[in-house]
């Protein structure tokens, strides 16, 4: 049997942290998303300002980035050439989304959105924060 590791609530709140911190250095106040590993949702923060668009779009880049394993602009991306990607159910082809690696392994995403150019910033923030153990 094979062990996972998960997102403990210690990490969500230092990877939120760390976002936050990186949206306010921009005067920004972002829509944030935390999903594990199989895209459920485990965190989600909307300013007053945002509208409820910004659930959908936040929650679709974590989920996203955490089943491909890969930055939502990765899949922006990879429709310019096969947009049959965009068929695929849950995903959002749009940056902002950032897979959660620990130990070298995916165990979730964070997704921002309502921040426009400076969603993946932030999501990467975010990320960054979980660190590598």
């Amino acid at each position: 049997m094979r062990l996972r590791p998960s997102l403990t609530s210690e990490d969500i709140a230092k990877i939120v942290a760390a976002a936050k911190q990186e949206a306010s250095r921009h005067g920004l106040e972002p829509t944030i998303a935390i999903v594990d590993f199989g895209g459920s949702l485990l965190y989600l923060e909307r300013p007053d300002s945002h509208t409820p668009l910004a659930i959908d779009m936040s929650t679709g880049k974590a989920r996203t980035a955490a089943l491909r394993e890969r930055a939502s602009s990765a899949l922006e991306q990879r429709v310019k050439d096969r947009p049959g990607f965009l068929t695929m159910p849950g995903m959002v082809a749009i940056r902002g989304g950032v897979p959660l690696v620990w130990n070298n392994e995916c165990v979730g995403g964070i997704g921002v959105s309502g921040i426009a150019e400076h969603d993946e910033i932030v999501a990467k923030a975010g990320a960054d924060a979980l660190g590598t153990h």
